[in-house]
């Protein structure tokens, strides 16, 4: 059983003006923010505004999940991850899930479960993120957007948790969402999913 902790959070430390946008587009915009550092002194200070909350969903079932590998420009590289998108902030996250489930898996879910919340990257992004764990899966037709090149792969539990430590799987939202899922099969949470 899990047991809720509650960490001390000191005061926000930093003095911000009012950002100074210096790009965007329809998923992000990037801020040029005036702003007094810890010790006093005057700075600039970069960030990167998210529009959407990013929301992952991890199809499991009997063991195993399913990833989706895809071209990723950031890295120049082909990449193995849970499915995933955006949904607005505004919005019920299950809904960007199990979008995102269908369009890249073709899968339809009976039950969401949220299974984490993160900060994607807290130091330069404001981009925040929510992971549902998706069971009582039922088949069907993907639906990917133009711009995806969407492979699909079922693998075991244990082998998305060995490609996590061997480095094949890199994508923080991913990684994150294996070892949770690993962590709660460890605790015997993953009974009657």
């Amino acid at each position: 059983m899990t047991r809720s902790i509650t960490f001390p959070r000191p005061p926000f430390a930093w003095k911000l003006g009012v950002p100074a946008p210096k790009f965007e587009n329809p998923w992000m915009r990037v801020n040029a923010i005036p702003a007094i550092d810890p010790s006093g002194q005057d700075t600039s200070y970069g960030l990167v505004h998210f529009k959407n909350l990013a929301v992952g969903v991890l199809p499991y079932a009997e063991g195993h999940i399913w990833l989706v590998g895809q071209s990723r420009v950031a890295f120049q590289s082909y990449s193995w991850e849970i499915p995933a998108g955006g949904g607005a902030h505004d919005d019920d996250p299950k809904h960007a899930a199990r979008r995102e489930l269908k369009e890249e898996t073709g899968f339809t879910t009976g039950r969401l479960e949220q299974i984490l919340t993160m900060e994607l990257s807290n130091s330069i992004t404001d981009e925040r993120c929510v992971v549902f764990l998706a069971t009582d899966l039922s088949e069907g037709e993907s639906e990917m957007e133009s711009s995806e090149d969407i492979s699909l792969m079922k693998v075991s539990l244990d082998e998305a948790l060995a490609a996590v430590d061997a480095g094949e799987i890199r994508q923080a939202l991913s990684v994150a969402a294996i070892l949770k899922l690993g962590r709660m099969r460890a605790e015997g949470q993953l009974d009657g999913h």
